[in-house]
């Protein structure tokens, strides 16, 4: 019952805050879910355990789970209010953004089967929900690299593209912790179709910085960490769902690891240049929600990595290193986006109350 009320006090006040303080929730918002619900299920359980004691993943977990349902109602008020197709849908690569409302469903799914035992019916509801909102979401992306030029995917394309994959291979991981005995046919169904548009659509996202002139300050995405963040959940769903050949999970680490540090030495260069170009504030301290995908992606490498077997003693102190510092790195990258999250929604709400008595002097968002 305690939980129970903590809860729905959680879910109260962010409610109340996303409402009273207009918060621009875009369609990507549920990556904050997918962070926060990784981040506690699979670094810090798997870190900290048996040390860390049951109330805070508890209690995290009900955090995560009142950000999800504070969003859903965001949506659904967005729909009721008639500015959903305007806001989540006419944009053709914003439709991808659906991915995360799988995946951060998929990951409230499982905290509340692996949390809160009591309460598994819930989590089976939940799970055969997702299965419905997955299937839309496919029909969604289908249609979507279907109609829209493969010109105009190439001009555009990045990371959001791979919440195809990341969104599908979470499906694995949600109903093979919810139920037993999954036919292995659609575990291999599954696995085959997130396979199949991670080649589709890494390939869209590669001839773009190749084919197409770019800038690396301004043109490389927060989500491009995709790229190696959906290897890693593809990585953990082939050993949850316990598919054959064992040896392919090696190989998927592998490749997870050399795009790892292809993606983040492009990222560390572009950090030196953002700083060199805009200075230190306006080059790093900048929100935005699609910073939450880093996190997501680290700490799915994170996870991944604890899981793998490593025989040869070059990769077992690289899994000790991953394992042992990559943590603290997780927790400080959560603990800063967070710090960033309020500066921005305050500083959001700042300008609008100073556009009510000067309009040419309200803060845009940033």
């Amino acid at each position: 019952m305690t939980f129970l009320v903590m809860g729905i006090i959680f879910f109260a006040i962010i409610t109340i805050i996303i409402f009273t303080k207009r918060l621009d929730i875009t369609t990507s918002a549920m990556a904050v879910v997918m962070s926060l619900g990784i981040v506690t299920q699979g670094v810090l359980a798997r870190h900290f355990h048996p040390q860390l004691p049951a109330s805070p993943g508890k209690y995290l977990s009900l955090l995560d789970m009142a950000l999800w349902l504070a969003f859903l109602i965001t949506f659904a008020a967005a729909y009721f209010n008639g500015n959903f197709k305007k806001r989540h849908y006419d944009n053709p690569m914003n439709r991808f953004g659906f991915g995360t409302w799988v995946a951060g469903t998929s990951i409230c799914g499982i905290l509340l089967y692996n949390q809160f035992p009591q309460w598994s019916v819930l989590s089976e509801i939940t799970a055969w929900l997702n299965m419905g909102l997955w299937m839309i979401y496919m029909i969604i992306c289908g249609k979507t690299l279907h109609n829209v030029s493969i010109h105009e995917f190439r001009k555009k394309a990045h990371g959001i593209l791979l919440l195809t994959t990341v969104g599908t291979q979470s499906m694995i991981l949600l109903v093979n912790t919810v139920f037993t005995n999954v036919p292995d046919i659609l575990n291999a169904g599954w696995m085959s179709i997130g396979l199949c548009f991670y080649l589709i659509c890494s390939t869209l996202i590669i001839q773009r910085y190749l084919i197409c002139g770019w800038n690396l300050e301004r043109d490389w995405n927060n989500t491009n960490c995709i790229l190696h963040g959906a290897l890693s959940i593809t990585g953990i769903a082939w050993l949850k769902a316990d598919i054959r050949p064992d040896e392919a999970v090696n190989v998927i680490w592998m490749a997870a690891l050399a795009i790892f540090m292809l993606v983040e030495m492009i990222e560390i260069r572009r950090l030196l240049k953002r700083v060199r170009s805009f200075g230190v504030k306006q080059g790093i301290f900048v929100y935005d929600v699609t910073q939450w995908s880093r996190i997501f992606t680290f700490a799915m490498f994170y996870t991944f990595t604890s899981f793998i077997d490593m025989t040869q003693p070059v990769f077992s102190r690289l899994k000790e290193a991953i394992t042992t510092a990559g943590v603290w790195v997780i927790l400080f990258l959560v603990l800063l986006e967070i710090m960033l999250s309020l500066h921005h929604m305050f500083l959001r709400a700042d300008g609008r109350a100073k556009a009510l008595g000067k309009e040419d002097k309200a803060i845009p968002p940033v």
